[in-house]
């Protein structure tokens, strides 16, 4: 059995940590960041709020992310091993795919392949101060947040709504070990419904 997991929501949330911890506790488990399929920083456009646009989905190369997930699906097996993960023979043939990102569900052609779709959130002051601590490669300049990262992140959830994505909400203000509790035993229900 083939199970697409995604983990999806805002910018400093706790997808990663939520994911890392998943990825070390469920069998032949997989996983894709959104974020590694970035382009170039010169192919990042400057919109009319003067900033780069990080954070549209034009800034990601999509069809590339498409086709990792499609390579996956033809041999998780084959996959696993390519990325270094051993694969358990007693896992009952189950392979997991976690995909990991901001706009996970804003891509069309992945949208329908999750299994389940997770959105984490937390309140716009703790995210504006999660972000602050954070380093990136290439710096936040002053007034992003506010002027860019936050007004993307409310039209692109606004758009997943209004297109009827199904997701499970999480309170990113939870503390890791609940959420992670709370995505494991839901992602282990759905498997056993499956089986």
């Amino acid at each position: 059995m083939k199970y697409i997991v995604g983990i999806g929501g805002m910018t400093n949330g706790g997808k990663t940590t939520l994911t890392n911890s998943l990825l070390k506790s469920l069998p032949n488990c997989c996983v894709i960041h959104q974020d590694d399929f970035f382009k170039p920083q010169d192919q990042i456009a400057v919109g009319e709020d003067g900033f780069k646009q990080w954070d549209v989905l034009e800034s990601l190369d999509m069809e590339a992310m498409l086709s990792t997930v499609q390579a996956w699906m033809i041999s998780p097996r084959k996959f696993a091993r390519a990325h270094g993960v051993s694969v358990q023979l007693d896992a009952s043939d189950t392979h997991i795919l976690i995909l990991e990102g901001f706009l996970l569900y804003s891509y069309k052609p992945l949208v329908d392949l999750y299994s389940r779709r997770y959105f984490l959130t937390v309140p716009y002051e703790e995210c504006k101060w999660r972000r602050s601590t954070r380093r990136y490669m290439v710096p936040d300049p002053p007034g992003l947040f506010d002027g860019h990262v936050w007004p993307m992140f409310q039209k692109y959830k606004r758009e997943m709504e209004a297109n009827g994505v199904e997701v499970v909400y999480l309170d990113g203000m939870k503390s890791r070990e609940e959420l992670f509790h709370q995505v494991l035993e839901d992602i282990q229900n759905s498997l056993l419904n499956r089986s």
